[in-house]
Parts: C-alpha cells; sequence; structure tokens
C-alpha cells in the first residue's frame, strides 16, 4: 500500500506573456523553480540642488531587477514516447521564453507597410505585456532584460534537449506604467503587500529591539 504523505503541494513560477490574439503564445510554467532568486532593488532618490530635505524624498518606486536560472530538460517526455520532444526536443519551450522578447510578427509588417506608404511617425510596435508569476504575494509586471540559453545537451537531429537560462527581469512599477495598463494597479497591489508584510515583521521585531536598546 502506498504511504500517504502531509507533503504540500509544491507551487511552480511562471512567465506569462498576456497577448490578447493570442493567449497561449508564451506561457511558460517553470519544469523546475530556480534554486535561487536574485533580486537588486536601487532606490530612485529626487534628483537636483534644493534644500536638505530633499535628500530624503523618493521620486517613485525603486527599480528592481531580478535573475534566475532555469533548467529545461525533455528527459522524462522522451521517456514516456512524447511525439513533441522526440520531433522537436525542447525547442517549443525555448521559442515562449524568446517570444518574449519580440514585436509581434504582423505588428513588424504593418510598421514596414505603413514606411512604405511614407508615414511620418511610426511607433516601435509594443511587445507582450509579461507577468512574473511566483506565489500570490509576487505577481509583478516585467520586462525581460537579457536571456542567457545554454543549451547543453542534443539528440542526433541535433534539437536541444537540455537547457539552462539565465534569465534577467526589471520590474514595472507604477513609474513605468500607463494609468490604463493593467500592471499599473497590479504593482500598486504588490506594493501594499508589502507594506503589509513589512509591518508583520517590524512587529515581530520591536521586542528584539526593545532587548537591544534599554529606553
Amino acid at each position: 500500500m502506498a504511504q500517504l504523505t502531509n507533503a504540500p503541494r509544491l507551487t511552480r513560477g511562471a512567465l506569462v506573456g498576456v497577448d490578447i490574439f493570442n493567449p497561449v503564445a508564451s506561457v511558460i510554467v517553470f519544469q523546475y523553480n530556480p534554486e535561487t532568486v536574485t533580486r537588486t532593488v536601487r532606490p530612485q532618490g529626487a534628483t537636483g540642488e534644493g534644500s536638505k530635505a530633499e535628500s530624503m524624498r523618493l521620486k517613485g518606486a525603486p527599480i528592481e531587477t531580478i535573475s534566475m536560472d532555469l533548467e529545461i530538460d525533455a528527459t522524462d517526455q522522451l521517456d514516456a514516447g512524447d511525439r513533441t520532444a522526440e520531433t522537436l526536443g525542447i525547442y517549443p519551450q525555448l521559442s515562449s521564453l524568446e517570444m518574449l522578447a519580440y514585436p509581434k510578427t504582423a505588428l513588424v509588417i504593418t510598421n514596414t507597410v505603413l514606411m512604405a506608404l511614407g508615414t511620418l511617425e511610426v511607433l516601435p510596435p509594443i511587445g507582450p505585456f509579461t507577468l512574473l508569476v511566483w506565489n500570490y504575494p509576487r505577481v509583478v509586471p516585467v520586462r525581460v532584460e537579457e536571456l542567457a540559453i545554454t543549451e547543453e545537451l542534443h539528440d542526433s537531429k541535433l534539437n536541444p534537449i537540455q537547457a539552462r537560462v539565465r534569465v534577467s527581469l526589471q520590474v514595472l512599477s507604477y513609474n513605468d506604467l500607463s494609468l490604463t495598463n493593467p500592471g499599473y494597479y497590479m504593482f500598486l497591489a504588490h506594493q501594499a503587500i508589502k507594506e503589509t508584510f513589512a509591518t508583520i515583521g517590524s512587529i515581530s521585531s520591536l521586542g528584539d529591539l526593545k532587548d537591544t536598546v534599554k529606553f
């Protein structure tokens, strides 16, 4: 008889590129959650000369970058006889990641036609609205800054079947997004949750502070 386990179900992170014309174009659920996630938070202080109080002013949310290493492996799919893995390896998964950095082909063609017709101003095509989905408190809009793809193993047709991808993301805040962009409000909610967690952490640490500093 199989033994019962009380181990919680593992939540898997994901990157989701939202496109109303192709809703499943770039949905990347992490096959394995990365062992480490590196976050860099750089405050945005007010610039320019002014009173001494200006040195404490913040002109907006900090600039946050997130880096992680993702592993993609087709070994289990190949063992199970998966036809897609046998034919293409992990090209589809890698392509889903890479499409987060590409404008849509249709937009590129449209802009090319407009330029050929002599349109004076052609706006750069908009990339996909991308979300990092880690867990409930951390669902944030992001922009892909870099994908460093290392293909580590190939099949007989030179399809990659194992790869490691270094993903670098910049979190997009209300400083970067318009009021009509849903990411504006998603980041506000993210910050509100963070403020709540900070209060919980401060209350937990207050007793230790009293023991350290005698008033």
